[in-house]
């Protein structure tokens, strides 16, 4: 699972910024945001290390002016979720980032490696060890809530998701109606702003596993695909690009080792 997550994480990304989306309007594009993509990150966090990888990932193309964070939605339930996700922003210098937390999601989805509580860790003063952006998580808004937020503010055809988890909140952003964000319901609302969708998720040959991200909330799955305006585009790093990307433990540590040192510095 561990060498499967590095490699499904790395291709993903990979596709995010080599691949052009037909549909969108690309002068438009670079007039209104000099070409810089701009990204919501959909993550499940809390259970397996692809989704750091793509938060680390994401936070060094902004900081090299190749994309810009607008936002992250937590798509796996609970606070502890969002604290971390708050704590990963904020130790790498992105705490303004704002953040979205689904509710009403899935019940009790496989955690493979429970690491959220990091952020529960004290100091030897009985502090929290990590700083953190967020004052409340209570008043967080839902998922889909955000998603509204976000995209009604940016240009026409100039927002790419990319969703490295479930697609619960996805489901409930094409399911929402108007409100003081956008008199627009969700799949217009949609249509109208997203550039594309990268998805970390499927099996399109022969499955040696069933797909994890849609397989855990099957019922949510099969109303995002229903309801996804066709007009659109959607890209795949399913299970078999994945497991085509050679990316060893061995080599992922020593890729973070200068990053991990930097930062440490500048604590």
């Amino acid at each position: 699972m561990t060498h499967r997550v590095y490699s499904y994480i790395i291709a993903l990304i990979g596709v995010m910024f080599f691949i052009s989306c037909s549909n969108a309007d690309n002068s438009d594009f670079i007039q209104e945001n000099n070409g810089m993509p701009l990204i919501i990150l959909d993550t499940d966090i809390g259970s397996s290390t692809d989704d750091l990888f793509a938060m680390e990932m994401l936070y060094r193309y902004e900081e090299h002016g190749q994309c810009r964070i607008l936002g992250m939605v937590v798509d796996r339930e609970g606070e502890q979720n969002a604290v971390f996700t708050d704590v990963m922003n904020t130790y790498f210098g992105h705490g303004d980032v704002p953040i979205g937390l689904v509710r009403d999601g899935i019940d009790s989805p496989k955690v493979w490696i429970d690491y959220a509580h990091v952020a529960d860790i004290k100091d030897t003063n009985g502090l929290p060890m990590f700083k953190r952006s967020v004052a409340d998580y209570s008043t967080l808004p839902d998922g889909w809530q955000l998603y509204r937020k976000l995209l009604a503010a940016q240009p026409d055809h100039s927002v790419s998701i990319v969703c490295t988890g479930f697609v619960t909140c996805l489901a409930q952003l094409l399911q929402s109606e108007g409100d003081e964000y956008s008199s627009l319901n969700g799949v217009e609302l949609v249509r109208k702003k997203v550039k594309c969708i990268y998805l970390q998720g499927g099996v399109f040959g022969e499955a040696e596993e069933p797909d994890f991200n849609f397989a855990q909330g099957a019922n949510f799955a099969q109303e995002f695909f229903s309801l996804w305006p066709t007009d659109v585009d959607m890209v795949f790093s399913p299970m078999e690009t994945g497991q085509a990307v050679e990316y060893t433990p061995e080599q992922v540590i020593s890729d973070i080792s200068y990053k991990t040192s930097v930062y440490e510095l500048q604590l």
